[in-house]
């Protein structure tokens, strides 16, 4: 199968390690574990790109240099059927989901999620998976503090992680990715059930 993993975020110095730059965070991880050292532009998907082989799949990564709500623009003439759609693989920031945690899904609407629109609204199917990775801030009992009102939720969406938090999305990160190769060497049932535990 040809899976195409796409990195959600925004272009630009201002918005590396930003919360809402965790899609890229995560496709930038799983690329050095898979051992890749060069990202190409595409100037036709606007984005950068890098193309590897796992298993018996190949895979083909995407880091948008549109921004989050323009992510669309990068996979409308890669994804053309239901069927291509079915391999595509979003990995994104979520407020809905404690910092720490992560879930994946199928088939699900973008639940507010700009980027994730805009893929829908281009691809014309919500029958992708979702690598949704949470950003919230959570009470110790593990509750989530979600920011109110768009300006709140902007300053935190594009603020950057804490230094204290840095070194467990580093954990985070190595999750997601390892949910990202089981993915791509085994099936999405094994991959939602590691993701998901």
């Amino acid at each position: 199968m040809n899976y195409i993993i796409v990195g959600l975020g925004n272009p630009g110095q201002e918005y590396e390690g930003t919360r809402h730059n965790t899609g890229r965070i995560a496709v930038d991880t799983l690329a050095k574990i898979l051992g890749i050292k060069e990202w190409k532009e595409d100037k036709k998907i606007k984005s950068e790109v890098a193309k590897s082989k796992v298993g018996k799949n190949t895979v083909l990564l995407i880091k948008p240099n549109t921004f989050m709500n323009k992510s669309g623009d990068a996979v409308r003439s890669l994804v053309k059927s239901k069927k291509v759609a079915e391999a595509l693989v979003v990995v994104h920031d979520d407020l809905d989901i404690p910092f720490g945690k992560m879930k994946m899904s199928y088939n699900k609407s973008a639940g507010g999620h700009r980027g994730v629109e805009s893929i829908i609204k281009a691809v014309k199917t919500e029958g992708f998976i979702r690598l949704r990775i949470g950003i919230s801030n959570s009470t110790a009992s593990g509750k989530i503090k979600k920011p109110q009102g768009e300006e709140a939720v902007e300053k935190a969406i594009l603020g950057k992680f804490k230094p204290n938090e840095v070194s467990d999305l580093k954990k985070i990160m190595k999750k997601a990715s390892e949910g990202l190769e089981i993915l791509l060497k085994e099936d999405r049932s094994i991959a939602t059930g590691f993701i998901n535990s």
